[in-house]
């Protein structure tokens, strides 16, 4: 069996065979180690290129150009609309596939105005086993290369990795588009987005770490982690957090007492009943006026 120090030299070794490459780059830490090893590998001729869209959370474009600088990597920013697309708009099971499609496609026109072939992406090598994905399939369809899975990295030695570069997202947690807040079959809306990033931008302001606010047609659900539960249900922070999702234009706020669960809005989590989330009311309870007794 490989070492990842072993799977980590056959990826620099791949990548400096290349005349160049434009690396699709969120900031998190899959898109972050493929930067530093393509920066580590081709210097100049590796640019790291972050598509700017209304899914994207201005937070995580900070965190882009911030970690792109730490790399020392050129960075280039793109924009474009996913909702353009009236198949995206729909929020069929297949969203993120013509999300990744339009995302991907950006980043393929791009490359070609820098007279670049090889356009990576930061799937790794325990992606393919985590259910529903379907924006992989658009990876495959638009050949890009996929340096870490090529090389059988998987996510924790991606974070080991990220370690020895000393990159800031090493322990990030995964933090998918602004889109996946809203559940399959509700059109997705710049309304929503917009509102669903200025909620989260709350949640981050308190300091959670790993967080969502599902948007089920004006009724907000709020994922933390399970050893964050506590915090999320701490008094002062049940007031302000229901007043402002309140003004945002939120008519429920509610706790998910199952704690954050990546996709629990996708298909493949509303297959079986029993896994339907447990929902509390626990925000629509007046602190104020029960300390106040």
């Amino acid at each position: 069996m490989e070492t990842v120090e072993e799977k980590l030299a056959a990826m620099r070794e791949d990548l400096a065979e290349r005349s160049g490459v434009l690396v699709a780059f969120s900031g998190g830490v899959d898109s972050g180690v493929v930067a530093a090893v393509a920066q580590d590998a081709l210097g100049e001729d590796a640019v790291a290129c972050t598509a700017k869209s209304e899914t994207l959370p201005d937070a995580e474009l900070d965190d882009a150009r911030r970690v792109a600088e730490e790399i020392g990597v050129r960075h280039d920013i793109v924009e474009f609309s996913e909702l353009d697309s009236p198949e995206f708009v729909a929020n069929d099971g297949d969203r993120c596939y013509h999300c990744r499609t339009m995302r991907l496609g950006e980043m393929f026109g791009h490359a070609k105005e820098l007279g670049i072939e090889t356009v990576c992406d930061g799937t790794n090598a325990s992606d393919p086993g985590e259910g529903h994905r379907p924006g992989l399939q658009a990876v495959e369809e638009l050949n890009a290369y996929s340096p870490l899975l090529e090389h059988g990295i998987t996510k924790e030695e991606v974070r080991e990795i990220a370690d020895r570069y000393d990159l800031s997202v090493a322990d990030k947690p995964s933090m998918a588009c602004l889109s996946s807040r809203i559940p399959t079959g509700l059109e997705v809306t710049e309304e929503k987005l917009t509102r669903v990033e200025k909620a989260e931008r709350i949640l981050r302001e308190w300091g959670f770490s790993q967080f969502r606010v599902r948007d089920h047609d004006g009724l907000a659900r709020i994922e933390v982690s399970q050893d964050e539960l506590e915090v999320a249900l701490d008094p002062d922070f049940v007031e302000t957090v229901r007043e402002h999702l309140s003004d945002l234009g939120f008519e429920h706020v509610t706790l998910d007492l199952h704690g954050y669960q990546t996709g629990s809005v996708s298909p493949a989590d509303e297959a079986e009943e029993d896994d339907e989330p447990l929902v509390e009311n626990v925000f629509e309870t007046d602190y104020s006026a029960l300390r106040s007794e």
